[in-house]
């Protein structure tokens, strides 16, 4: 649940007094965490996919660990952080935009200029917003995310990304690559952004963010190799040990 608030608030993933309330198909779903897991309400057919993804359930930890136990670097690291689960971004175009904000400045004020466009084009939902359709990007102006605090550049990339007419729920049906040359080949969005889309909302295991400049940090600091060169090493598990490595830097005293 920390990874909701280390940031700052997130209002389209909002945790406040140790509940994460995401507003789903127009309803307010408050998630607790309990010891040996969480409780949902509402859960059914309609949130539970959303929530499961949320809460990184794809991910494989028990052959992650288990691999990660025979890496005498990251053995330590997986250890300390064992159950760690890295969340998803379940929407393909919130992932996306999400990027955007984040291109080229702190996590913090990313998150600072989507709070303020989700409050000024979302809609809240009970404890929580949800986050603007693609719809409502569409039809907005430049000037309205620019006063949201997005520069000029990445707002005209927001909206182009929002009326171009790309499947982003199809994309889960293709390869890793050709995810790539089909995200890069929109104004916008380049490697590192297309990469973190195969990362954190595909959960594909073989993701490796090497143009990500905390990864990079990470890579030299705890194995001492440049990054594109651990990547290799760390098959098939390359997504995952990401985000161990980046915790596990960022919690380094």
């Amino acid at each position: 649940m920390g990874r909701f608030r280390v940031f700052g608030t997130d209002l389209a993933n909002r945790y406040e007094d140790g509940v994460l309330h995401r507003a789903i198909a127009g309803r307010d779903v408050a998630i607790r965490a309990r010891p040996g897991g969480v409780d949902v309400e509402p859960l059914d057919g309609e949130t539970r996919g959303v929530v499961e993804r949320l809460l990184g359930l794809p991910f494989d930890l028990d052959a992650f660990h288990a691999w990660a136990a025979t890496e005498p670097v990251l053995a330590p690291i997986a250890a300390d952080l064992r159950g760690y689960r890295p969340p998803l971004q379940p929407d393909p175009f919130e992932a996306l935009v999400t990027s955007i904000t984040a291109q080229q400045v702190s996590l913090y004020a990313a998150v600072a200029i989507r709070n303020r466009l989700v409050d000024r084009l979302g809609e809240r939902v009970g404890g929580a917003w949800a986050f603007p359709s693609r719809e409502r990007i569409a039809s907005a102006t430049e000037g309205d995310l620019v006063a949201s605090g997005f520069t000029r550049r990445k707002a005209e990339y927001t909206i182009a990304l929002a009326r171009s007419s790309l499947d982003l729920d199809a994309l889960a049906t293709l390869s890793d690559d050709e995810v790539r040359l089909r995200l890069t080949a929109l104004r916008g969005i380049g490697p590192w952004t297309a990469e973190w889309f195969l990362a954190r909302h595909l959960a594909r295991p073989h993701a490796w963010p090497a143009g990500d400049l905390a990864l990079r940090k990470a890579a030299a600091s705890i194995y001492g190799v440049d990054v594109h060169e651990l990547g290799p090493r760390l098959h098939p598990f390359q997504n995952l040990s990401a985000h161990y490595l980046l915790v596990g830097w960022l919690a380094k005293p």
